[in-house]
């Protein structure tokens, strides 16, 4: 047996989760691999119809004897807020535009998917850099820039959502 490498290749793609084809940049990544691309497609699919309508990277390792494993990323954080906030993209200027506005518990949400949250202070902790993440999109939190929303988490405004 040779070097680990031999035996296997790694891609790493952005995909539209839930709706991946055999189209570009599947298609294309598979077809020297001479794995079954509809099973890839499929499994790729199943995998990330609970992020649909958002773009997120995938890894996909290719064995030697066909076999593969697909591993799901996260999608960037700012595509979770614009998820969550029901907008299609964020604004063109993040600092005069508002797209739109989310409510702190999808803030905790948002940092509960993008990040294995353990206690309250890692959630309040990350629940700051999602505000921080809303302000470059231009999306609110209970209709505060997220300096301000960030400056209010401090104050403890939203402690009755952290226990």
């Amino acid at each position: 047996m040779g070097k680990m490498g031999e035996f296997m290749t790694e891609l790493k793609l952005m995909v539209d989760a839930g709706k991946a084809t055999a189209g570009a940049p599947l298609g294309p990544a598979l077809g020297p691999t001479g794995v079954n691309i509809g099973e890839v497609v499929a499994q790729i699919n199943a995998k990330t119809e609970s992020l649909a309508g958002m773009k997120v990277p995938i890894t996909l390792t290719i064995n030697k004897d066909k076999t593969f494993e697909i591993k799901v990323g996260l999608p960037p954080i700012s595509a979770l807020i614009t998820k969550e906030a029901k907008v299609t993209k964020g604004a063109g200027n993040p600092k005069t535009g508002i797209v739109g506005n989310i409510t702190i518990d999808q803030v905790i949400k948002i940092g509960e998917t993008k990040y294995d949250v353990l206690n309250a202070y890692n959630k309040k902790a990350v629940a700051k850099e999602v505000m921080g993440s809303c302000n470059s999109v231009g999306v609110t939190v209970e209709g505060m820039r997220g300096k301000d929303a960030i400056k209010a988490l401090n104050e403890g405004k939203f402690d009755e959502h952290f226990k």
